[in-house]
């Protein structure tokens, strides 16, 4: 029976026998016997195996170059080598696929843009399997999290006809041949009308929300935004949580106490992939990461967001003002420079929020806004964005009129304020976000296991 090799590194005592199977880091020989570093992706370290001439399966070593499936059977004992505690004696090795000498990932330095431009490989280099190991472990996290506060999983839908943000920038989906002029009657399309890739399931998690009381959606949504930064994709992974009977201060808690436990979860549980990023993506990110486990997150409305920035003296590419979105540069400031901690920014101008979010009471210079709360982190500027969502029916319908949106094609969702109407909250949280200040990669391309971006759909 195959033992992975993480298993191994951490057994209790030495073995009489052991199978492991993976793949080839390096191999040193000498005249009487070989050493193979070892790794299958379970963890981080590799192990080495030594391997004496003559045992079944050495003919074929020379063969089992970097890169090659190899299985090896044989003891587990101590090693005497410094930095690790055990190494494999083979009694048998097995060459099960061979790597030829063009494989692209020898033992060398390789740049992030050549390593995304062999997405299907990268996971072999110690770096990115730390990147997606952690992002497997973040994604149990998300569920334990829901599932420990008594939160429902929702599946929401990723064709649908609505555009939740109103920002009209969507992916379509369509049967038709758009080479032929029949290409725009929808009426012959699959579903009849116009359809799209999701950019959220806020509005259906709404629905599921005023039923069930606390739900969560985790899933894949997609946005046609010709952005080529390092924090935009196209395809990326949203973590929406929705509560009934729940406003702005209670969405707020929720979001901070949702942050802080990823990042304990990545501190405590990483099994040694922090190790990497911090020795050679981000020296401060240990620090970092403990600095926002234990730190209360700083609270902050728009507006004295907007006069701390004004009176910084700091010279922005963005102009601020109130009225228009903060940019990046200005989240960072007030997390990196200014509090020099996470923020909660809340109660945003209501001209440059989507139609669902609730009014407040006009300020004293008569603005409005509404109960719209971003949370921001060093590193990365915004990581959350949530709302108190508006439940009056007149006023809804007010926004919606606004916007443009047609109350026949959003009737559905108007019947959640016409029975049983209640205060309720949400948020959503960019996966991939949260995964870049985890591991403190610098661009969003790298955390996925296969980027979707403007121009770029391989693999």
């Amino acid at each position: 029976m195959r033992t992975l090799i993480k298993r191994a590194l951490s057994s209790d005592s030495s073995l009489d026998t052991i199978t492991i199977k993976g793949w080839v880091r390096t191999r040193r020989d000498s005249k009487e016997f070989s050493f193979l570093e070892m790794n299958d992706g379970s963890c981080l370290a590799n192990i080495q195996c030594v391997a004496d001439a003559g045992i079944p399966g050495y003919e074929d070593i020379a063969k089992m170059t970097t890169g090659a499936a190899v299985g090896i059977t044989g003891k587990l004992v101590e090693s005497p080598g410094k930095g690790q505690k055990w190494e494999i004696h083979a009694t048998s090795v097995e060459l099960i696929g061979e790597a030829p000498a063009d494989y692209p990932l020898q033992k060398k330095g390789h740049t992030p843009e050549f390593l995304r431009s062999i997405a299907h490989l990268r996971p072999r280099a110690n770096l990115y399997g730390a990147v997606f190991r952690m992002r497997s472990r973040m994604a149990q996290a998300v569920h334990r999290f829901f599932a420990e506060r008594d939160f429902n999983y929702v599946h929401t839908p990723i064709i649908t006809d609505s555009d939740c943000e109103g920002a009209g920038e969507m992916f379509r989906v369509t049967t038709l041949d758009p080479a032929k002029a029949e290409a725009q009657q929808f009426e012959n399309d699959f579903f009849e009308k116009p359809t799209y890739l999701t950019v959220s399931g806020q509005l259906e998690g709404e629905a599921f929300a005023t039923a069930l009381s606390n739900i969560y959606t985790f899933g894949p949504t997609f946005r046609a935004e010709n952005s080529n930064t390092t924090r935009h994709a196209s395809e990326f992974w949203m973590i929406e949580p929705e509560m009934a009977f729940c406003d702005l201060q209670g969405d707020m808690d929720l979001a901070e106490e949702f942050t802080k436990y990823l990042v304990d979860d990545a501190l405590n549980n990483s099994e040694g992939d922090l190790d990497i990023f911090a020795r050679f993506v981000d020296k401060g990110l240990l620090e970092r990461l403990k600095f926002v486990s234990e730190k209360p997150f700083q609270r902050v409305s728009y507006t004295e967001a907007v006069e701390i920035l004004e009176k910084s003296g700091k010279k922005f590419d963005y102009k601020v003002e109130w009225g228009v979105n903060l940019q990046s540069e200005h989240e960072r400031y007030l997390t990196e420079e200014h509090f020099k901690c996470p923020v909660t920014v809340y109660n945003y101008p209501k001209s440059v929020k989507p139609f669902y979010m609730r009014t407040n009471e006009p300020d004293e210079k008569g603005r409005e806004t509404v109960t719209a709360m971003d949370v921001l982190v060093p590193g990365i500027g915004e990581i959350i964005g949530g709302a108190q969502r508006e439940e009056r029916m007149d006023v809804l319908q007010a926004n919606m009129a606004a916007h443009n949106l047609s109350e026949e094609d959003y009737g559905w969702y108007l019947d959640l304020r016409k029975y049983g109407s209640c205060p309720h909250a949400g948020f959503g949280m960019g996966f991939e976000r949260m995964l870049m200040f985890v591991t403190g990669m610098k661009n969003i391309r790298d955390v996925i296991p296969f980027a979707r971006t403007p121009g770029s759909c391989e693999f």
